[in-house]
């Protein structure tokens, strides 16, 4: 995928707010206000190993199962990344995005990014396990189900299904956990020497775990897999994982 498409798609090539809310932040749960809505492209690209390879690839599956007609969900589409990605991918005519976000102050900033996408983007101030789905081919939930409380999770997939078309595709990317405490250490590890690397210090670093417990749950791969075949998907894979993140495809045939 050439440079220029995938700037595109992380919200164009330009100057980027640095992240520092946990050089001061401290006790405050992890929400997406504003502070958080004016650092967020820097805060996730440099948080969320292969975050940058799953939006290229959103779109690549978008050009795959995008429906003639159809629309396409973004739930929890904060700044519009998955957006854009959904739209520049799409190869069929009359397709509609729709981007659902509980924030206004993401959304926002949502609106001024997917201004000149290429294909029409509604925005709507909602909470995700509200909003109706309908004539679905494509439906993005990119690190957004592990903040939905886990009892609340198999509604809300259920809804989903019932609202997309047969051939539909769920795209569902999260935050996991490991059974085994030794998979489950190490991984933390390397990612918080991913964050490292990134430029976080040993203190942010510490102060958004502290901020996000409670907060944001994860759950083992398997326990995703088993949760979308019981909300009816009739086949679900990971295709993406890096470290303690991945994504999975979840189909309706």
């Amino acid at each position: 995928m050439q440079v220029a498409f995938f700037c595109a798609m992380t919200l164009e090539c330009r100057m980027m707010e640095k992240d520092t809310i946990f050089t001061a932040h401290e006790g405050k749960p992890f929400a997406f206000d504003v502070d958080v809505s004016r650092v967020f492209e820097d805060m996730i690209q440099r948080s969320v190993p292969g975050y940058g390879l799953t939006l290229q690839m959103i779109a690549v599956i978008a050009g795959l199962y995008a429906q003639k007609n159809s629309k396409l969900y973004d739930l929890g589409c904060s700044l519009g990344a998955s957006s854009l990605a959904l739209a520049h991918g799409i190869k069929v005519d009359g397709c509609e995005i729709i981007g659902v976000d509980n924030s206004a102050a993401m959304l926002e900033k949502c609106a001024v990014n997917v201004a000149k996408s290429p294909v029409r983007v509604v925005l709507c101030h909602d909470d995700i396990q509200d909003v109706n789905i309908e004539d679905a081919s494509v439906v993005v939930l990119n690190f957004t189900l592990q903040f939905i409380p886990k009892e609340e999770r198999l509604a809300l997939l259920q809804r989903i299904y019932a609202g997309m078309q047969q051939g539909g595709v769920l795209i569902l990317s999260e935050k996991v956990r490991f059974a085994d405490d030794f998979e489950q250490t190490q991984h933390i590890a390397l990612h918080e020497a991913f964050k490292k690397a990134q430029g976080y210090s040993d203190l942010e670093v510490s102060r958004k775990r502290q901020s996000l417990e409670n907060v944001l749950i994860p759950e083992p791969i398997s326990a995703h897999h088993a949760r979308l075949q019981v909300a009816g998907f009739e086949k679900v894979q990971t295709w993406f994982q890096c470290f303690n993140f991945t994504s999975m495809l979840a189909y309706k045939k």
